[in-house]
């Protein structure tokens, strides 16, 4: 197994030209794993900013400049495709969004440390630094935790602080995969590294980002506009590469809808928005998303479905799940949260059969089944010995 850095491994390699960057991702095709961690600011941009790549083999780290004059990273880009490398990560998703915008491809395999650690009984979202002191006994360097990575040139301590962290990845994978396999777990990951390998997971459609808003709008054509602002403000800030909140806020958005103003002295009007923006190009833009929606007659506005009568589930049978799944986690050692959503109870407690996570894969026979039989009265629940137990009632089958 290998050593940490610290253990007396050679300094990493720091990486600034295309050539070097080939060689080194020819030698790591080699090797059976490899692990993965970026610097990137997002500060200032939509798009995040890569500024560094860490990699590390079995006895071999590297850290890549990414913003070296010239260099060419496509080599790294074949490197994170090549299926017969697993690529590890530690809560790999704005990771994984940065290859996806460089090279257009989620990297294959994945493996992340993360959801691994939630499955190997470590809680919900482990914190990489309790996980590395669990699992290795070390401990993170914080010194450049909030380092501008673009600025250069990068110092030694920057260069050997983001070693590290690739470093400490390949311990805590080697020990994580070693727990997995002992508990006959490695088959649960695999199921979960699915979603992260769906493009769709890192990208957000404009259509669809009024959504993260969660607003109550008042009637159908201020639904109408609320969707119209959030598909134009996430189209802007696409184009001219802005965080969405540069632009426009989230609490600015039901105001413009419920003001609709028809020019730039209206638009001015909305707390917070500026003559400059108004009268600007990316203004003028958003009067147009309002004009037109002001330009559709209410009878032909899109009205979403409604519910006159919605079911909503019962909260004994709701807390009775939870129960249910708190013990079957305590038992499985694994975070609730994976198991189940809190969706994924309500649904259960309303639906026949429902499409949820939690009656399919290692989820229904962790917890679906019995959350199944529990809802059937074919099982009930009891304390017993400081714990809770499932007990089978009489008459209710095998």
């Amino acid at each position: 197994m290998p050593e940490s850095h610290d253990g007396g491994f050679p300094p990493p390699d720091f990486i600034t030209d295309t050539a070097s960057l080939a060689a080194l991702c020819d030698r790591l095709a080699k090797e059976r794993f490899v692990t993965v961690d970026t610097e990137f600011l997002r500060e200032r941009t939509y798009y995040p900013e890569l500024c560094v790549v860490q990699l590390a083999g079995t006895y071999e780290v590297a850290v890549i400049d990414a913003q070296a004059p010239g260099i060419d990273l496509a080599p790294l880009g074949a490197l994170l495709a090549d299926p017969a490398v697993v690529k590890v990560f530690h809560a790999c998703r704005q990771d994984i969004e940065i290859f996806l915008l460089k090279f257009d491809a989620v990297p294959t395999p994945i493996f992340d440390t993360q959801i691994a650690a939630m499955v190997a009984g470590f809680g919900d979202q482990v914190g990489y630094d309790a996980l590395v002191s669990a699992l290795t006994g070390g401990q993170i360097d914080k010194a450049h935790r909030f380092s501008d990575w673009s600025v250069r040139p990068l110092s030694v301590s920057q260069i050997r602080y983001a070693a590290a962290d690739v470093t400490h990845l390949r311990d805590v994978y080697i020990r994580l995969s070693e727990r997995l396999a002992r508990e006959g777990r490695a088959d649960w990951v695999a199921q979960e590294m699915a979603a992260l390998a769906d493009p769709a997971t890192y990208r957000t459609e404009p259509e669809n980002a009024w959504q993260r808003l969660k607003l109550r709008p008042g009637n159908t054509r201020q639904t109408a506009l609320i969707k119209a602002i959030a598909a134009w403000r996430e189209r802007e800030a696409q184009r001219v590469n802005v965080p969405r909140g540069r632009l426009i806020k989230d609490e600015q958005i039901p105001e413009l809808a419920a003001l609709a103003p028809r020019d730039a002295a209206g638009l001015t009007r909305v707390r917070g928005i500026s003559q400059g923006f108004a009268e600007g190009k990316s203004g003028q833009g958003l009067l147009a998303a309002i004009a037109a929606i002001a330009a559709i007659a209410d009878a032909d506005l899109p009205r979403a479905p409604r519910n006159k009568d919605p079911v909503r589930p019962s909260p004994s049978l709701v807390s009775l799940l939870k129960v249910l799944l708190a013990a079957r986690a305590e038992a499985s050692d694994v975070a609730p949260r994976l198991i189940a959503s809190a969706e994924d109870i309500d649904r259960l407690a309303i639906e026949d059969a429902p499409d949820v996570p939690c009656l399919s894969g290692w989820r229904l026979e962790t917890f679906g089944r019995d959350a199944l039989r529990l809802i059937r009265g074919e099982i009930a629940l009891t304390a017993g010995g400081r714990r809770v137990e499932i007990v089978q009632l009489p008459d209710a089958g095998g």
